[in-house]
This record gives C-alpha cells, structure tokens and sequence, in this order.
C-alpha cells in the first residue's frame, strides 16, 4: 500500500510535470495551459452529465427494491474519473476520459471487483456480518 502512496504523489507528478514541461516547449506555454484548462472544464462537465445519469439509474433501481450495486460501482468510478480529470496533467486526463467511456469503465469495474475479491480472499478485508464489512489494517 505505501508503495502505491508513493507512486501515486510522487512519480505520476513528475511524469506530467515533466510530459507538461515537454509539450510546452513543443506548442508553447499558452497552448499547453489552454490544453489542460480545456479538459479539465470538458471533464468535470462530462463527469457531471455521468454522474447524475448514474444517480438517477441507481434511484430507479432501488425504487424498484432491488440492490444498485452496479451501479454504485459505476459511480465510485465515475466520481475517480472526475477527480482524474479536474488534475492537470495528460496521463490523468487519458485515464479520466476511459473512465468516463461505459465500454472501458467496465473494464475498470471488472478489474475493481477482481482486486476487491483478491482483498476478501487473502483476507484484508473481513466481514463478521455480511451487512457490515470491516477492513483490516
């Protein structure tokens, strides 16, 4: 986990200060930030227009007594995706935009699940009742 933390707000920062650095020399600075500010206005609005479609899928689902879990997941990635976008960076606009595409955020949402039942399996994540998971740290 602390070498995730660490790829996470270390590396990945200097790899897009370093791709920004590079494509700003490339096309200008100006350019560059007009990029960055494009996508990231273009994402959260495209991650909003997601969201509320899954909110309203998961409302409809739970008016219909059945358990949103689909869905819920759809948004958690959808939510990521946001986060994602909103990051100045290319790499992170890349994976913010596949996140927000259903075909490839169900790839996302396959491989979410498979880690969290690797989690459940290895026994990280514990549950006493089934209603109420803990995780173990």
């Amino acid at each position: 986990m602390l070498g995730y933390l660490i790829l996470l707000f270390t590396v990945v920062p200097i790899i897009e200060l370093t791709l920004l650095i590079k494509v700003g020399q490339y096309i200008g600075a100006g350019y560059t930030v007009g990029i960055v500010v494009a996508t990231g206005i273009t994402g959260a609005y495209l991650a909003k227009l997601q969201g509320l479609l899954t909110l309203r899928r998961i409302q409809e689902e739970i008016n219909q007594a059945r358990m949103p879990a689909e869905k819920l997941f759809d948004g958690v990635l959808i939510l990521c995706s946001g986060i994602l976008l909103i990051t100045p960076g290319f790499i992170t606009d890349f994976i913010g935009f596949l996140g927000l595409i259903p075909f490839t955020r169900k790839l996302f949402k396959l491989w979410l699940k498979r880690k969290i039942q690797d989690m459940i399996d290895r026994g990280e994540i514990i549950s006493i009742d089934r209603r109420t998971p803990s995780v173990k740290m």
